[in-house]
């Protein structure tokens, strides 16, 4: 599989437009009920991308499992109190052949698929058709799909299209309405394709999906105030599991009969035109536009971690490898290093340049840290002379309480000034990731990245090697987790092959450390 960068050509062929002047909640509904049930064709490099996105959570699930990483572990634990007496009403978790409710399983599946922060990322990005809201969003959601399909007994086709479809909506929700702006958490947008998705794959019509999605909006919003504080908690990385159980939960009562709000998105009390008022009315503040067809998907625009970072450290990351490939002395002593400064545009500068960062006393407050980041690359870098994606690729153990508190890390964050670059830096996001880092060295001088844009892993990245990079991150995150992690890569990457009983079973391998019922 050769991940290549993505360039968006319209075509209107493939594109279902919901006008602002429509139902867009029964409008989602529909066009996820066409998508999954046949109407849909997208390229292979389009499939092998959900693959690679699907791959590459399953990693970080399976060691934030493995390694007992909290929240997964209370999620799990409460899911497996819930046992369904006729198995062909529940879903497995993670490591477990039981069958549990299925919105259980689904908020502790999303759960560890989020732990670290380390899967796939976006930017709500879309300039050819004018979308560039930019708002974030992480492809967290893959189990809602799989639940979904294991219930309705589907294959590994019907389960990829139905993990695409559900890329698609959220992903083109994050490029017309930044949810940010209004302190609301983006894991909304995920939760609204879940419910859409999960409604559709199982047999749901067009009206009770769009009394799911009405239930979702009016009933879960989270705020980004999970996302505040001077040191993270648990919330923060179990948003999109929550708001994804909610999803579920919705979807089943209004398949029983439960009438939520309808035309939710165009409802002036609800979110979306509350905030951005509409000078016509009965519209929503935006026009949809999906993809059915073709190569030009939302999930195309994405981006993949290399690690555990926050996405917004990419460029910085990118930069000081670049600076010590290019200066391997700089590493022969972590005394001459006189300063580190990291430019950066808005809105990275204030969430990982929070002055309450710069002492970062948990993991959830480290990974967001930019200081800490770059701090602990240089760290391991002076510690093995070595400068690449390889070796210095941030893992669980860069973020335990001896790696937090490393005395040669806290004394690299010292010398780190990080800054807002300006106009300048910001007129280039979303497009990309602006930054450039400088070190000043005390016999070598300044040594400079230039200004990085599209780091390793963004969807315009355009050298090679992300595939074999992403390899070694599935490796490193599952070698001590599973008997054989080549087997599970090699499952995970023939998912279309699959069958029913095959997608069953798909997360009920043995996870070390995790019980299996």
């Amino acid at each position: 599989m050769n991940l290549q960068p993505h360039s968006r050509q319209m075509n209107s062929a493939a594109t279902t437009i919901l006008k602002a002047d429509q139902n867009q909640a029964r409008g989602l509904g529909q066009f996820a009920i066409d998508f999954v049930n046949g109407q849909s064709n997208p390229d292979p490099t389009v499939l092998d991308r959900v693959v690679a996105f699907h791959r590459d959570s399953v990693a970080c699930a399976v060691s934030a499992l493995s390694l007992g990483a909290n929240a997964p572990d209370v999620l799990r634990q409460e899911a497996l109190q819930y046992v369904c007496s006729d198995v062909s009403q529940g879903v497995p978790c993670f490591g477990s052949c039981q069958a549990v409710f299925p919105e259980k399983a689904v908020v502790a599946n999303c759960s560890a698929v989020r732990e670290w922060d380390a899967n796939g990322t976006n930017f709500g990005y879309n300039p050819a058709w004018g979308h560039t809201e930019g708002e974030f969003g992480h492809n967290d959601f893959y189990p809602v799909a799989v639940a979904a399909a294991q219930l309705g007994q589907q294959n590994g086709r019907q389960l990829l299209l139905g993990m695409l479809c559900l890329d698609e909506i959220r992903g083109r929700l994050a490029e017309v309405f930044a949810l940010r702006k209004y302190k609301i958490d983006h894991v909304l947008h995920g939760g609204i394709a879940s419910a859409a998705v999960y409604g559709a794959m199982l047999g749901a019509s067009a009206e009770q999906i769009e009394s799911a999605i009405g239930m979702v909006v009016s009933h879960y919003v989270p705020y980004r105030a999970i996302r505040a504080g001077h040191q993270l908690s648990d919330s923060k990385g179990a948003s999109a599991a929550l708001s994804a159980e909610m999803a579920v939960v919705s979807v089943h009562r209004a398949m029983a009969g439960f009438v939520g709000p309808t035309d939710i998105l165009r409802n002036p009390q609800a979110v979306f035109c509350w905030n951005e008022p509409v000078d016509q009315p009965d519209c929503s503040p935006f026009e949809l536009r999906l993809s059915m067809a073709g190569g030009d998907f939302a999930i195309m625009g994405m981006h993949f971690k290399l690690g555990l970072y926050e996405h917004q450290s990419a460029g910085a990351i990118q930069g000081l490898l670049d600076v010590l490939s290019t200066y391997p002395d700089l590493l022969n002593n972590p005394n001459q290093l006189q300063s580190v400064r990291i430019t950066i545009y808005e809105p990275a500068f204030s969430i990982i340049g929070d002055p309450a960062k710069r002492d970062p006393k948990t993991r959830q407050s480290a990974d967001h840290s930019m200081v800490y980041i770059i701090a602990t690359l240089l760290r391991k870098a002076y510690q093995t002379r070595q400068s690449t994606w390889q070796t210095l690729m941030l893992l669980p153990a860069d973020y335990n309480d001896q790696s937090l508190h490393h005395p040669l890390t806290r004394q690299i964050m010292g010398k780190i000034v990080f800054e807002h670059g300006g106009d300048l830096y910001d007129q280039q996001y979303p497009d990309g990731i602006p930054t450039s880092l400088t070190i000043e060295h005390r016999t070598l001088g300044l040594m400079s990245s230039g200004r990085v844009l599209y780091p390793a892993g963004h969807a315009r990245y355009s050298s090679t090697g992300v595939d074999e990079l992403l390899d070694h991150k599935f490796y490193r995150l599952t070698e001590s987790a599973v008997d054989n992690p080549q087997h599970l890569h090699n499952r995970l990457t023939n998912l279309v092959a699959l069958s029913r009983s095959d997608i069953a079973s798909l997360y009920s391998f043995e996870i070390s450390n995790v019980r299996t019922s």
